[in-house]
């Protein structure tokens, strides 16, 4: 694997953004931003080239992979320019692989997620017509030891009351209620800034499998289970 790790800077960076989040400050240390970027950039192609092992990804590189850090403030009352993170996404390749990976780094707050932030009307009453059906499979799935010893459990919002066209008494009924379904794993800032973090990464991703694996069977067959791509 890889060599490529995070250094200091890239958190330090994001840490005086923080404390100097206007445009005039930015422009100041523009290139110390490029600097940081280029080693998010190489460690974010790095991370893709270890999970294109185990997974087949539709991003072409760690820089495609990069959200912009300029903050789009027309429909926001937090004025701030800057986001005071450095974050991305992997996303999965063809019609049956579905669900996608998230990265986020900043200091006190890293963390890694995937699955399915917002799905589709038509894909979240398909999901919820099979754990409503049969959910024996993704009840094994969210018990299972690395399932729960990585993540804890699923995270997404919940709805409060029952969506319309199931039932109360549903045995399911907990899992019907989710209307985004993803797992999150954090990290302190010595497990980010460590020789093993890309390692870490890249393995966090790769427990994620057996639930997009099992999310990608549902959304691309019908109830019988006949592909619907």
């Amino acid at each position: 694997m890889s060599e490529i790790k995070l250094l200091p800077g890239s958190l330090e960076f994001l840490k005086q953004l923080k404390k100097n989040n206007n445009r005039d400050w930015f422009a100041k240390h523009k290139e110390k931003y490029i600097e940081e970027l280029a080693q998010i950039e190489a460690f974010a192609d790095a991370l893709l080239f270890e999970m294109n092992k185990h997974d087949t990804l539709e991003t072409p590189s760690g820089k495609k992979s990069l959200h912009r850090i300029y903050r789009d403030t027309r429909f926001s009352k937090d004025k701030t320019p800057y986001k005071t993170n450095w974050s991305g996404g992997f996303k999965r390749s063809e019609k049956k692989r579905r669900g996608g990976y998230y990265f986020h780094i900043e200091s006190g707050n890293t963390f890694l997620a995937g699955g399915f932030w917002g799905p589709e009307p038509k894909d979240l009453k398909r999901i919820r017509d099979e754990f409503a059906h049969d959910a024996s499979l993704i009840r094994k799935i969210l018990k299972s030891k690395s399932i729960v010893s990585t993540f804890g459990g699923l995270s997404g919002e919940q709805v409060k009351t029952t969506p319309k066209g199931f039932s109360s008494d549903n045995s399911a009924i907990d899992l019907i209620r989710y209307k985004q379904f993803y797992f999150i794993h954090k990290f302190t800032d010595k497990e980010v800034l460590s020789d093993t973090f890309l390692k870490q990464a890249n393995e966090t991703f790769k427990k994620m499998r057996p639930f997009l694996d099992y999310m990608s069977e549902v959304l691309t067959t019908d109830l019988n289970g006949i592909s619907t791509i």
